[in-house]
């Protein structure tokens, strides 16, 4: 569903050319859900755009399902860090926005936004407005933003970030629910091993800049995933052998 090949993404800068991804060979099939793991300014936003369409690449080729990323894509829907929600419209109606925004049937889209909302627990919270509710509340409505237009790829970029650990275990599990209802290709980015290893088929590792893929590992736990599974042994050998990585790609091993 998702290829780079070859794909070389350089800056200019004041100072030069920064070179934010060289020689990236990606493939994610369809349905998977894979995560991209690595040092900060390692590219694995910038990969992520390059998916989305946000930039082009320097060189190589950048594709969704077989066909080369010109621009914004109407089959993805993105989450970032923080969910930028627009402070004067409510809850309901700031999931709408991507809907509306590409002319969708307005009582469909009506009737899958509170869908949506009830998938994450937010039905009574519709009218209410973003200053109203807490951080992984707000996150909520980010995911059920970047699912209305129901696409065909979830390209997610550290979405719990800015959230306390309870409130990322809780939203680790939820995403994972959303994702196995929905059946979508989801590329994932976070600096957290554990949302990684607990989330994923794949963990990319990255090299520092230019990122590169320099690990894969595939995580065969079965699904759906129990918050418990964190603390199993098999988690943590998991978790030990992607750390190690990360290690070697940061020449600190």
């Amino acid at each position: 569903m998702l290829q780079a090949s070859a794909a070389r993404l350089t800056y200019q800068t004041r100072r030069g050319s920064i070179t934010a991804l060289d020689s990236v060979d990606l493939t994610v099939g369809r349905g998977a859900f894979v995560s991209l793991i690595g040092s900060s300014g390692c590219g694995k936003s910038s990969l992520l755009k390059l998916f989305a369409g946000l930039l082009p690449p320097t060189a190589g080729a950048i594709r969704v399902d077989g066909s080369a990323v010109t621009g914004p894509d109407r089959r993805i829907g993105i989450a970032f860090q923080r969910p930028t929600l627009m402070p004067w419209k409510t809850v309901l109606q700031n999931v709408l926005v991507p809907a509306h925004a590409q002319g969708r049937d307005a009582a469909v889209s009506l009737r899958h936004a509170e869908a949506l909302l009830a998938m994450v627990g937010l039905t009574g919270f519709a009218h209410d407005y973003p200053s109203e509710l807490s951080g992984g509340m707000q996150q909520r409505v980010g995911l059920a933003r970047m699912l209305v237009h129901e696409p065909e790829v979830l390209l997610l970029d550290e979405p719990f970030a800015a959230l306390d650990a309870l409130t990322r275990e809780e939203l680790m599990v939820e995403l994972q629910r959303l994702w196995l209802a929905e059946a979508r290709t989801a590329l994932f980015v976070t600096h957290s091993i554990a949302e990684a290893a607990f989330l994923s088929d794949r963990v990319l590792v990255m090299s520092p800049r230019p990122g590169r893929i320099v690990a894969d590992f595939e995580v065969a736990f079965p699904r759906p995933r129990p918050l418990s599974l964190v603390e199993t042994a098999a988690f943590g050998v998991l978790t030990g052998d992607i750390r190690r990585a990360l290690d070697v790609a940061g020449g600190r091993a």
